[in-house]
């Protein structure tokens, strides 16, 4: 499965890695996939479950909670409050670059987590848990013989499945404080509530008490004979087809946007912030929605093109459309051509065919490859063609732009 690896910003602003598995052909819907308590986004059971869900035509968008996996921050400072919080994050953030997910799946206290976070995703058709406790206190239960020293320490390092995890007395409080059948009862939402009977880490009564205190339509499914993190192949999978199957019947399949001719007048371009990140920004432009952001290195989450980059996007797709157009009209063997860009900054004394002779000056680098059997003659008048396309000749002419604010 073709998989896109990103970052987003998570509430307390730290990068939060993220997968995004794409189905080979059409995407029927996209999911959000939670993972258990000191999990990851990487398990054998995420990734089992997500592969087989990508092969149904579900994407799926899964991630590293803080300070697990390959996202930035401290464990210890996370609580099941940030995680909620960091689930509506990943959906908002999947709502910018593709669409909202309209299935939402948690593992174990990830399946706690979705539960709380449904209502803060309104396009969610379908909700799924895998073996969910019905308290997000359970989980307390795996350090139970280090509660008492949490409590009188404020912080103390557990050890759970043989690795060292740092837990606060924020987070005790935390869980405890949640009402998770609340939330349960106003899910209004289908529900599907999976569970293995034989389960030794979260009892079959969670099932039970999620299952009573969901509204219809809710279904329950034993999952007989699998462990906890269905570590077994053949489990991941068996589970992923019934939530493929299962889902189906809440959805529809995703429709293409109609491609429309263009107006006589150029369209509006909104650009807006999408709170995700530093610098990440939104940009419609009629119905196309793309992301523009800045890299890592100058303090964005490079989930986009910078300015620059687009800019320079813009002078290429401008190039090759111009050559393009002269090439048909003159019936030229032209099979495709390739812009390459750079931008960067000169000292304004090595241009010597500059009107600016001090300072510094933006210089922007064009290499075009032209492919077909085209004679000497014909490539250097469409090198010249080149010149002629609308956003060239907007960039090296004088332009006035006109800043007001909105009322």
């Amino acid at each position: 499965m073709p998989t896109e690896r990103f970052q987003f910003s998570g509430t307390d602003g730290h990068a939060l890695a993220a997968a995004l598995d794409l189905p080979d052909g059409a995407i029927i819907a996209y999911a959000l996939f939670a993972h258990c308590f000191t999990c990851g986004k990487d398990t054998h059971g995420a990734r089992r479950i997500s592969a087989a869900l990508t092969a149904s035509g579900i994407a799926v968008l899964r991630f590293d909670f803080t300070g697990l996996g390959s996202s930035e921050g401290d464990f210890a400072n996370s609580t099941f409050s940030s995680n909620i919080a960091d689930l509506v994050l990943a959906a908002n953030h999947l709502r910018n670059i593709r669409q909202a997910p309209a299935i939402l799946i948690g593992h174990s206290l990830g399946g706690a987590a979705i539960l709380a976070a449904a209502a803060k995703i309104p396009e969610a058709k379908a909700v799924v848990t895998i073996a969910a406790p019905s308290d997000p206190a359970h989980v307390t239960k795996l350090f139970a013989d280090r509660l008492h020293d949490i409590r009188v320490h404020g912080e103390v390092e557990v050890q759970l499945a043989g690795r060292p995890f740092r837990i606060k007395r924020e987070f005790l409080d935390d869980v405890a404080e949640h009402n998770l059948m609340a939330h349960v009862t106003r899910l209004h939402r289908p529900l599907l509530i999976m569970q293995s009977p034989t389960d030794d880490t979260v009892g079959i009564d969670s099932a039970t008490n999620i299952f009573l205190a969901a509204r219809h339509p809710k279904s329950f499914v034993s999952l007989d004979g699998m462990d906890h993190l269905l570590t077994d192949r053949t489990d991941a999978i068996y589970v992923a087809n019934l939530i493929a199957a299962w889902a189906a019947r809440y959805l529809s399949p995703l429709k293409e946007q109609p491609v429309t001719a263009l107006p006589e007048e150029p369209r509006r371009v909104i650009v807006r912030e999408t709170g995700a990140g530093k610098f990440q920004q939104q940009v419609i432009v009629g119905p196309h929605l793309l992301l523009a952001d800045e890299p890592v290195t100058a303090g964005g989450t490079d989930t986009g093109p910078g300015p620059y980059d687009l800019l320079l996007g813009a002078l290429g797709a401008c190039t090759a459309m111009t050559m393009r157009l002269y090439a048909d009209r003159k019936a030229l063997p032209l099979e495709r051509v390739s812009v390459t860009l750079t931008h960067g900054k000169i000292h304004a004394t090595d241009c010597e065919a500059c009107e600016t002779k001090e300072g510094m000056i933006d210089q922007v680098e064009r290499t075009i490859s032209i492919e077909g059997a085209l004679d000497a003659g014909q490539r250097a008048r469409l090198m010249e063609i080149a010149d002629k396309c609308p956003v060239h000749r907007t960039l090296t002419s004088e332009i006035r732009i006109v800043t007001k604010a909105a009322e």
